[in-house]
């Protein structure tokens, strides 16, 4: 028994490398350092303050009839009850998100194409890169308002020159089609940041594997489709849930473009919120957005879901 003893004893008091125990040394890796807390601490409160705080005030005023200023009072649930029935929010609920679909599935096969291209063995690729990255440093409403002066007075000029009768009037005067110039305009400078993200997939690619691809006959669309994209498609994912939440909030290129319009016709959840707030109509768009936010969580939990089942990790 004290041969058994004497050596559990030895076990434990096994010294590391430096002399310490062992014991000793867990014991100190897993005490917690407060330095950590010192850290953290900054953020959290920046945070509380600036987000969660004004959040929860929000909600508050979402039940009340207050208009941003003056005396209110609480109404329960009336506000949300309006929403459902507003012709106007639920129609700024559908353009938002067939707009988000549209102009993912645009931005990513246009910066999956260019990706691909600007990988190649080309001349001035490092040139064309920097070409193709301008768009991502620009203001969006300054983006919005040349593109605005070139879609609404350039070339309806142009197209009046050439007497091409279907470009004589302005896209962005169209109800039916102003969402598409908002959609082009949009993926224009959206596309460079997709682009790094797929740069970065491809360079990733060992060159040895497609390589062996053309020594077994493989074109150039065979290697793409049984080589590329299913290696990329980690990336596709995270580019494409990046994007549709950016997407969801678009605010600054519409306000520039086309203002919500024509009427109500391109006007998003953001740029409802955003105005009502202007117009006394707080409470209300208070409401407006806390159902924004549950319909966010929403895709966002959809969409993590969707990663897990493929996992793909950001």
């Amino acid at each position: 028994m004290s041969t058994a003893a004497g050596t559990v004893g030895t076990a434990l008091a096994v010294e590391t490398d430096t002399g310490q125990p062992q014991q000793a040394l867990d014991h100190r890796e897993r005490r917690f350092d407060p330095t950590y807390l010192l850290m953290l601490f900054p953020a959290v409160a920046l945070f509380t303050v600036f987000i969660t705080i004004p959040a929860l005030i929000g909600m508050l005023f979402s039940l009340t009839n207050y208009s941003g200023f003056g005396s209110w009072k609480f109404v329960g649930l009336s506000n949300f009850t309006s929403l459902a029935g507003d012709q106007t929010i639920l129609g700024s609920y559908w353009f938002t998100i067939y707009f988000s679909v549209i102009t993912t599935i645009l931005v990513n096969v246009i910066a999956l194409a260019l990706a691909i291209g600007l990988n190649s063995k080309i001349k001035l690729k490092t040139a064309l890169r920097g070409v193709f990255f301008v768009p991502m440093v620009l203001s969006g409403i300054v983006v919005a308002y040349v593109f605005k002066y070139l879609l609404g007075t350039s070339i309806p000029a142009l197209a009046t020159s050439l007497g091409w009768t279907g470009g004589e009037t302005s896209l962005l005067g169209s109800p039916h089609w102003a969402w598409l110039g908002v959609v082009l305009v949009t993926a224009w400078q959206a596309v460079p940041g997709m682009l790094i993200i797929y740069l970065a997939g491809l360079l990733s690619i060992p060159g040895e594997v497609y390589e062996a691809a053309s020594l077994d006959g493989a074109g150039a669309w065979k290697a793409f489709r049984s080589i590329t994209l299913p290696l990329m498609a980690g990336y596709v994912v995270i580019n494409s849930v990046l994007g549709f939440k950016n997407f969801l909030n678009a605010y600054d290129i519409i306000v520039g473009l086309t203002g919500g319009g024509p009427g109500t016709s391109t006007t998003s959840i953001a740029m409802s919120i955003f105005t009502g707030f202007q117009t006394g109509d707080y409470a209300y768009q208070m409401a407006n957005a806390v159902v924004f936010f549950i319909v966010t969580i929403a895709i966002s939990l959809g969409q993590l879901f969707f990663m897990r089942g493929r996992e793909v990790n950001l």
